[in-house]
């Protein structure tokens, strides 16, 4: 039986998702590679002499750098969202169970195998507006999961 009206309804929630939300269903692997990338947090991390390994290690060391952004309106929120893309890499790679997830408005999370979510860009941008919580903090709360 074909109704054309039940073919659109079908389709419209996959229009309220966001681009990323639908590159997640398609590739999660290649969608978290590129959340993976940070490229203006590794390039500020190298430029400090700090080797971003994506280790938990990287991000103690992440949590001593010297904030300068916070003196760039512009590069402040950047790097926030490069912290908590990075802090969610590290939780991805090194704690079992956890994986990237990303909600139908595009905000990438990590869910942890007991099924907390962890909002880990905004774990970022207060980690650079304001210094906590750490990087490595955050990181700690997730392992205990």
């Amino acid at each position: 039986m074909n109704i054309p009206f039940l073919d659109i309804w079908r389709k419209r929630p996959e229009a309220d998702q966001s681009p990323l939300a639908a590159a997640f269903d398609r590739d999660p692997e290649g969608v978290g590679e590129l959340l993976a990338e940070c490229e203006l947090l590794r390039a500020r991390a190298q430029a400090a002499g700090v080797r971003l390994d994506d280790t938990p290690r990287s991000l103690v060391a992440i949590d001593q750098l010297t904030p300068r952004w916070r003196d760039d309106p512009e590069e402040l929120p950047w790097i926030g969202n490069d912290a908590g893309l990075y802090l969610g890499t590290v939780i991805v790679r090194t704690v079992p169970g956890a994986a990237w997830q990303v909600w139908p408005g595009g905000r990438p999370v990590v869910r942890l195998a007991s099924g907390r979510e962890i909002d880990v860009v905004t774990a970022g941008l207060d980690w650079a507006v304001g210094g906590s919580p750490e990087l490595s903090q955050v990181y700690a709360e997730a392992a205990e999961f």
